[in-house]
C-alpha cells in the first residue's frame, strides 16, 4: 500500500514566508531558507514552494530564493507561481525543483500542461487548483485566488489530467487558514472524477483532520502551512499518530 504524504507549504511573498486566511489578510511568518531546512529535518515527505504574487505582479518567480531553499532539502520539492511557459519549467527545475505546479498559467494557456508533460513527464506536472463555491458550483479562481474564472472545477480537473497532469493539488479557498478541517465535500467530488494522486490543501487544524482526510479514497497527501509554521502540530508526532490510526506512513 502506498504511504500517505505530509506536505508543508511555503507561500512566498517578497522573499518571505507568509500566511493568511481565505487567501486574505496575509502576513509575514519567517525566512523561507530557514523554514525549508527545518522541514527537511522534521520528517516532511515533500515541500511545496509557491511564489504567491508572481502571476498577480506579472513577474518571474524568485529564482534566487528558490535555489537557496532547494540547497537546504533532500526531500521532493514542488514549485509554483508565475509558471507560464516551458522556459519557466526549465528555469525552476534547474533551480532544484522536482515537480512544477501550474495554476493561472494553465488557465491562460492549457497547452502548457501537455507541453510540460511531454518534455518532462507526467510525474513532473502538478495542476494546482484554487477552488471556491459560487452559487452552489465549484469555480476555479486565478491570480492567487483573486479572480473568478467561471471555469467549473471538476471538469477542469478532468481536462488537466487528460492533458498530462500527474498530480492535482486542490486548494479550498473556503477552508484556507480556517483550521476547521479539510474541504472533504470538494475533495471527494474531485476524487470521483480523476485517477491521479490528490493533494488536499486548506483547512487543517489538528491531527484528527488528517486522520479524517485519509479515510477518503483518492487522498494521497495532506498539505498545510500555519499549523506547521507555528509549531501547533509536529510533523513526526502527526505521522506517528496517523500510523497508530492505521494510515500507512513513512515514519
Amino acid at each position: 500500500m502506498l504511504t500517505k504524504r505530509i506536505v508543508p507549504c511555503l507561500d512566498i511573498r517578497d522573499g518571505k514566508v507568509v500566511k493568511g486566511m481565505n487567501f486574505e489578510g496575509i502576513r509575514d511568518v519567517a525566512d523561507p531558507v530557514e523554514m525549508a531546512a527545518f522541514y527537511n529535518e522534521s520528517g516532511a515527505d515533500e515541500l511545496v514552494f509557491y511564489d504567491i504574487t508572481a502571476t498577480f505582479e506579472g513577474r518571474k518567480l524568485f529564482s534566487d530564493v528558490l535555489e537557496k531553499v532547494a540547497s537546504q532539502i533532500f526531500i521532493p520539492l514542488t514549485v509554483g507561481g508565475g509558471i507560464n511557459t516551458l522556459e519557466d519549467f526549465d528555469r525552476v527545475l534547474k533551480c532544484g525543483a522536482d515537480k512544477v505546479s501550474v495554476n493561472s498559467g494553465a488557465i491562460k494557456d492549457p497547452s502548457i500542461i501537455e507541453k510540460g508533460a511531454m518534455k518532462y513527464g507526467d510525474q513532473c506536472v502538478v495542476l494546482s487548483m484554487d477552488v471556491k463555491r459560487v452559487d452552489g458550483q465549484f469555480h476555479i479562481f486565478s491570480h492567487g485566488g483573486r479572480v473568478d474564472t467561471g471555469i467549473e472545477a471538476l471538469q477542469w480537473a478532468v481536462d488537466g489530467v487528460n492533458r498530462g497532469a500527474g498530480e492535482i493539488v486542490v486548494n479550498s479557498i473556503d477552508t484556507d487558514g480556517v483550521k476547521q478541517g479539510f474541504d472533504l465535500e470538494m475533495l471527494d467530488a474531485v476524487a470521483a472524477k480523476v485517477n491521479v494522486p490528490i493533494v488536499a490543501s486548506g483547512g487543517a487544524g489538528c491531527m484528527e483532520d488528517f486522520a479524517e482526510l485519509f479515510k477518503h479514497p483518492g487522498m494521497d497527501a495532506g498539505l498545510a502551512a500555519s499549523i506547521f509554521h507555528f509549531k501547533e502540530v509536529d510533523i513526526m508526532d502527526l505521522k506517528r499518530y496517523l500510523s497508530e490510526q492505521g494510515v500507512p506512513m513513512r515514519v
